[in-house]
């Protein structure tokens, strides 16, 4: 049970949290904090302030004002729990204090709690990738019109992650009013609508020549707010201090998102080539000139200035290099192959292994306990791959599949 000390607990989003705090079983609202404390009519105490709580918590959730964080940091290092910041409106110095404090306490903070604008920031990021200067860029937010910040705090977050795929080349224009001028590829527009009770609508447009992308999250109530932050408490409790926010919440939880296997590869090893890179240069330049297509290479540490380089590729083509090695015989007499054409390329991947240690650990562990041998292994940020018998293929897979739940 995850004991919560909920700041802004009167404000709508704060009884959205209450109520959705009540329907979960691994949760519960100890006390509450408002500057409002008798608004509302709450099944658990409501103070004016922090310091008034005597409740032990494990985390405190905030949805109230700016104003109100020096005291809600304050008080969560003195009783050194956790806290997850929800309010948005937050200036510069503010967001520093929010840095420095996470050296001393975890700290989870995210512009939009939700898993669908999180997601949209990802695809939105990606976009402007591809799409690069071609496209202009404009981000346009609506909301209910109590909302106090302009814009959202959410606009600025897609603004910030678009922006970081574009090498921060981009100044942010906030609507166009009163100007008279064309619209410079240097820029990303920012509008924000204010009217009636709309929870949050946010667009991504991106305008090219003759066509129109348009990435859109629509929140239709609060609760996916409020179900966001109670997932971030329960990630959160755990925590080393630092400062988190929702891409860690979400690649902890998808560490590994796919297995994969290949049975139609083939593995080369080629031993002691000269350690000069003409030498290595002119294997592969012989094995392109043979149209062939190189997938895994993994090349081992110079010993008496020769190294071993193996490499897979379809297995259509193991006889090409085999001849395409041999044809080099006489500019590298020193070299020798060996060759297996019955393996299995396997591939762990996941966006979240590059922030979650100990993912090879469990796969060289789990081969262990199978007694499944790797013999060739390449790695990326986001991609384990390696080679094993082709007979162990099955069983290397369900045990994989069992040990990341997939």
């Amino acid at each position: 049970m995850i004991n919560i000390i909920l700041h802004g607990c009167n404000g709508r989003m704060g009884q959205a949290v209450a109520s959705a705090a009540a329907a979960d079983p691994t949760v519960r609202i100890v006390a509450g904090v408002d500057k409002f404390p008798d608004a509302k009519n709450n099944n658990f105490p409501v103070y004016h302030s922090l310091e008034e709580c005597s409740e032990n918590a494990d985390v405190i959730i905030d949805f109230s004002m700016p104003a109100a964080l020096p005291l809600i940091l304050d008080y969560a290092k003195k009783q050194n729990i956790p806290v997850v910041i929800a309010t948005t409106g937050f200036s510069n110095d503010e967001l520093d204090l929010i840095t420095k404090t996470s050296n001393s306490i975890p700290i989870f903070r995210s512009a939009n709690m939700s898993l669908g604008v999180n997601v949209m920031m990802e695809l939105a990021q990606n976009a402007a990738s591809v799409l690069g200067n071609l496209f202009d860029i404009e981000i346009i937010e609506q909301h209910h019109n109590q909302k106090l910040d302009s814009p959202s705090g959410t606009a600025y977050a897609l603004a910030d992650a678009i922006n970081e795929a574009l090498l921060n080349s981009k100044a942010y224009v906030y609507g166009r009013h009163s100007k008279h001028e064309k619209r410079s590829k240097t820029e990303i527009g920012i509008h924000a609508v204010r009217g009636g009770t709309i929870p949050g609508e946010h667009t991504v447009l991106f305008a090219g020549n003759d066509e129109v992308l348009k990435i859109t999250h629509t929140a239709f109530s609060r609760q996916i707010f409020a179900l966001g932050a109670l997932r971030a408490c329960k990630f959160i409790t755990a925590k080393p201090p630092g400062l988190y926010g929702m891409k860690d919440m979400l690649t902890q939880q998808a560490a590994v998102t796919n297995i994969s296997s290949s049975n139609r590869e083939a593995l080369v090893t080629i031993n002691h080539i000269p350690s000069d890179s003409n030498s290595i240069a002119l294997i592969f330049q012989t094995l392109a000139d043979h149209n062939i297509n190189i997938d895994m290479i993994s090349q081992s540490a110079p010993i008496d200035r020769k190294v071993n380089i193996s490499f897979s590729l379809p297995r259509k083509d193991l006889q090409k290099a085999i001849m395409a090695v041999n044809d080099l015989q006489p500019l590298l007499p020193s070299i020798s192959m060996s060759t297996n054409g019955q393996i299995v390329k396997l591939s762990v991947e996941g966006m979240g292994m590059e922030h979650q240690p100990g993912v090879a650990a469990r796969i060289f562990t789990i081969m262990a306990e199978q007694n499944i041998d790797i013999k060739a292994i390449t790695t990326s940020e986001t991609k384990v791959s390696y080679i094993i018998d082709k007979q162990d293929e099955k069983r290397a897979l369900e045990a994989l599949m069992e040990a990341f739940e997939l």
